[in-house]
């Protein structure tokens, strides 16, 4: 392989004979010039005969020849300076050289000096041997064959050439080696000199001439392409899982961090992340960002890819009744996913037990390996059902013969519904007890209330069905019918203490005994007082007296009262409130048709929200005293009008009154002590005439006022 000092070598052995000539012209100089050989001239001429020896002895032949030549003429030169007369000539030959080499500086431009301006360029051409055009091309050729082509930002081969100072020597077969730190190396600790290895370009020459590799950034890029291969083509990568994260697990593929969704790490949920953190898995890449160069991996996909074709075997072989183990691997509200061995199947959970339950956690378990049996699937859906109690006989087909009507049997309540309640008397044998087979009494029972879950009672059997799997159940009937002897119990007109259980707005339910029950009317809790609602009066759970009013065997109906047991005091109400009497009373309530008013005896009168104004215009207010005035009373409708206006008209009309009269007196007094007056004058003078005349006028007209102020009182 020719290096570039070969080739400079090549370059520099193309010369023409004038180049030659030009080059040996300073050496002719020096020859020219008086021997006068100092110990420091013998010493560097001994310096570069050794030089000259030491020189490899592989050189080609030519170049050794051209050497041989170089010192033979040296020596002749020698020789011909041992004469004063050569000596004598080479001076003045030199002189006039020196002259002519002045002549021409002066004639030459100024030129800057450069860098390089003291360098002897000819130096590396004294012993080279010059090429023809032809054997140049070909030499270059060959040269150019030895390199192959390197681009900046490619990924190419590199061998490890040698180790050194914490780096690694690349040759990529470019002119010169590259340098990469073994830090780069970490996952590659077995690596020597002659491994390859792909490595990033990233420079051909950076500042200072040397090749720029990069084996991380051709880490990334080779992982970025297996990333997107993987993606585009399906193929499979591998990964380690270096840490947790929220929703799943980062994975390093290649050194390039992806991410896995908790969802895409199996086929079955995954709850503990962290026994994956360190494990090295195969992946298929399911979403890439070209952007960000971010990717989102799964270890699903190969599961799935893996399982479809056991599926299709699976699936394609079934058969509705076939019986499969299974594996249960997850459970939900409605039922239970089991695997069968590739493919997945749903248990409903009515399919689980012939008995009710109410999650299916109560008979199966994660991981929990059952028999089930195919009851459908759908071949293009992929949908398999499946079915655990059929296969156990159902429970109906092996009922007991003893369980029959009229037998007595014990279960729990399974199910509670608006219109009864379902008892189970063994699992998957259920009857139902109607509300109206809860208690003899006619009281309204609420199921969701009487009931509860899996409460235990026993029951008789009123009817039965094997063939529609029916059963109704009855609890009255194991006690006997309270009500066939209502009569004798329960007799009208007797009293009772019962206990309150409902409250209407028309009335209160009282229980006398079990089953044996009946409704006060809201009218019949008081003689004197009236209710909007029974809460007013009572609660429920209070214990309260009753007298039984009516009987309706045939309805199992019992009419009862509270107020009776107490004699009817309007009897004797009506001559305490008789009609224009003034009491006092009390506003109890008020509202906008008028007030209850609190009377004497504990009666409550009404008054009309005008009959309330008092004196000033204003309306009474609750708990406030008035007088009023009985302006209605009906015994047989048990009902009182007041009126707290109409005693203020009157307390109004009786003080006219007693004013009137006393005008009446004094104006009948006048009168007589006028005629008293007459009869004691015996003769009258005009100016007397005249003032009894003015004295009678005064009387009539105050007959006139009074007539007229009693005829206005009589109009009102």
């Amino acid at each position: 392989m020719l290096d570039d000092k070969d080739l400079d070598k090549e370059e520099g052995q193309e010369q023409t004979p004038a180049e030659q000539q030009e080059e040996q012209t300073p050496a002719a100089k020096k020859e020219e010039q008086p021997e006068e050989t100092t110990p420091a001239a013998e010493k560097v001429e001994e310096e570069k005969t050794e030089t000259a020896e030491e020189k490899p002895q592989k050189e080609e032949a030519p170049v050794a020849e051209a050497t041989e030549e170089a010192a033979a003429e040296e020596e002749e030169s020698s020789k011909e300076e041992d004469t004063p007369e050569e000596k004598d000539a080479s001076d003045d030959d030199t002189s006039d050289e020196d002259e002519e080499d002045e002549e021409e500086e002066e004639e030459e431009p100024v030129v800057t000096e450069t860098a390089h301006d003291d360098f002897d360029w000819s130096a590396d051409r004294r012993s080279g041997l010059a090429y023809t055009e032809d054997k140049r091309k070909e030499l270059t050729s060959q040269y150019e064959q030895t390199l192959s082509s390197v681009l900046e930002n490619e990924i190419v081969k590199g061998k490890v050439t040698a180790i050194s100072d914490g780096d690694l020597v690349l040759d990529i077969g470019f002119k010169s080696d590259g340098l990469v730190p073994t830090s780069e190396f970490r996952d590659t600790p077995d690596l020597g000199p002659g491994d390859e290895i792909d490595v990033y370009v990233e420079q051909q020459e950076d500042s200072r001439g040397q090749l720029v590799l990069s084996r991380r950034k051709a880490k990334l890029l080779r992982a970025w392409e297996d990333i997107v291969d993987s993606y585009e083509n399906g193929t499979v990568i591998k990964g380690t899982v270096i840490s947790k994260t929220k929703g799943g697990l980062i994975v390093d593929c290649s050194g390039l961090e992806t991410f896995l969704p908790g969802s895409q790490i199996d086929i079955k949920p995954i709850i503990d992340y962290d026994s994956y953190v360190g494990k090295t898995m195969e992946f298929k890449v399911v979403k890439i960002n070209e952007q960000i160069k971010n990717a989102v991996v799964s270890h699903k996909a190969l599961i799935e890819s893996d399982l479809a074709e056991q599926r299709e075997a699976i699936i394609a072989s079934l058969e509705k009744g076939q019986v499969l183990e299974g594996l249960v691997k997850n459970i939900t509200d409605f039922g239970a996913f089991l695997d069968l061995g590739g493919v997945d199947g749903l248990l409903y959970i009515t399919d689980i037990s012939w008995g009710r339950i109410s999650h299916p956690s109560e008979v199966l378990s994660l991981n929990q390996k059952i028999n089930v049996v195919v009851l459908d699937f759908d071949e293009n859906k992929k949908r398999i059902s499946l079915g655990l109690k059929q296969l156990q006989p159902h429970p109906w087909d092996v009922l007991d013969d003893k369980i029959s009507e009229g037998s007595t049997v014990k279960g729990k309540i399974v199910n509670i519904e608006d219109y009864g309640a379902f008892l189970e008397i063994q699992p998957g044998v259920e009857g139902l007890i109607h509300v109206s087979e809860v208690s003899w009494s006619n009281q309204p029972i609420n199921a969701r209330e009487y009931f509860k879950l899996n409460q235990e009672y026993d029951a008789k059997i009123v009817t039965i069905d094997r063939e529609d799997r029916k059963m109704s159940l009855s609890i009255k009937q194991l006690s006997k019918d309270p009500w066939s002897e209502i009569a004798n119990n329960f007799p009208e007109g007797s009293r009772h203490t019962g206990e309150v259980k409902n409250l209407t707005p028309y009335g209160v339910f009282v229980e006398l005994e079990e089953g044996i029950g009946g409704m006060i009317h809201i009218s019949d809790l008081s003689w004197t007082k009236r209710f909007s609602h029974p809460s007013e009066f009572t609660k429920v759970g209070e214990n309260i007296d009753i007298m039984i009013l009516e009987i309706d065997q045939d309805n199992r109906k019992l009419s009862l009262g509270h107020k009776q047991l107490e004699e009817n005091p309007w009897d004797t109400f009506e001559n305490v409130f008789p009609v224009g009497s003034f009491h006092e009373g009390t506003v109890v309530r008020r509202d906008d048709r008028g007030a209850i008013i609190q009377m004497p005896y504990g009666l409550e009168a009404f008054a009309p929200v005008k009959h309330i104004r008092k004196e000033d215009g204003q309306l009474a207010e609750v708990d406030e005293a008035l007088t009023v005035k009985v302006i209605e009373f009906n015994r047989d409708d048990k009902r009182i009008l007041v009126s707290h206006m109409r005693y203020l008209d009157d307390i109004r009309r009786e003080a006219k009154d007693e004013v009137r009269k006393e005008k009446q007196e004094e104006t009948k007094q006048t009168r007589k002590a006028v005629k008293k007056q007459q009869t004691n004058v015996e003769k009258s003078t005009l100016g007397d005439l005249d003032v009894f005349s003015q004295l009678k006028d005064q009387l009539e007209d105050n007959d006139d006022a009074d007539t007229a102020e009693n005829k206005s009182e009589d109009d009102k």
